[in-house]
């Protein structure tokens, strides 16, 4: 699964370069504008060690910022599966809220909490949060009718029974929602990081664009979606062991 992931990610990428090589040869562009395959190697070797605590810097905030974008979400979400004003106010609120865009929101974040680590794990949850929130509030307001009319008519229906029932009948789709998000969150750090952080891979490519300097940003580039590929293999991993696990108690 691990060297899946990777393998799809470096053929993409080499596609991508390839494309940009493509251009620069028909447009004879010239090295300042897109560097030539000997200078990005040549300044892979000088920054690759440098960028990768930075890209595990980022990393960590998006793991941190996607769980707990999980937790609120999870929360949210079974309040939201009630069928009285609460429910229906949150799920208005999702709705009405996911329609202001992170980057408009971001400077008022950093205005607020500074440039710090709160910025960027509150913009990385915020990022992720509302695409998880949907989904779960989908998956736990649909009822499993073929299921849950029996403890119904035996009255031992209860919230967390009923949460539970709901959570196992879809738990592919969590979990392919789950880790579709992954890369929301590394991005959402990444765009934290960007507009006003001091640390973090964001951070680099900032720098690095202000330098003009597009071979440093291609080797961030690439760093970004090794770490980020290893994180959703695991993600997948995870999930497929917890479908094992809860099947094998059902």
């Amino acid at each position: 699964m691990f060297h899946k992931r990777l393998s799809q990610f470096i053929i993409v990428y080499l596609l991508g370069l390839a494309f940009l090589f493509l251009i620069k040869t028909v447009l004879n562009l010239s090295d300042y504008v897109i560097p030539s395959p000997f200078e990005i190697y040549d300044t892979a070797q000088k920054v690759f060690l440098r960028y990768i605590p930075d890209v595990l810097n980022t990393l960590s905030v998006a793991i941190i910022g996607h769980v707990l974008s999980i937790i609120m979400a999870t929360i949210v979400g079974i309040i939201s599966r009630l069928s009285n004003w609460m429910g229906s106010f949150i799920k208005t609120a999702a709705f009405n809220i996911q329609a202001y865009p992170i980057v408009a929101v971001a400077p008022i974040i950093f205005i607020m909490l500074g440039d710090g680590l709160p910025s960027r794990l509150l913009i990385a949850a915020m990022i992720c949060y509302f695409p998880l929130l949907l989904s779960f509030i989908g998956v736990l307001s649909e009822p499993v009718t073929d299921i849950e009319h029996f403890y119904v008519y035996s009255g031992k229906m209860r919230w967390q029974l009923e949460v539970k029932i709901r959570a196992f009948e879809n738990m592919s789709k969590l979990v392919t929602v789950v880790s579709g998000s992954a890369t929301l969150a590394m991005v959402g750090t990444i765009v934290a990081e960007f507009i006003g952080a001091s640390k973090g891979i964001g951070y680099s490519i900032r720098i690095a664009l202000y330098q003009s300097d597009l071979s440093k940003i291609l080797v961030a580039l690439f760093l970004i979606g090794i770490f980020t590929s290893l994180y959703l293999a695991f993600l997948e991993w995870l999930g497929i062991m917890l479908v094992r696990t809860w099947g094998a108690k059902a």
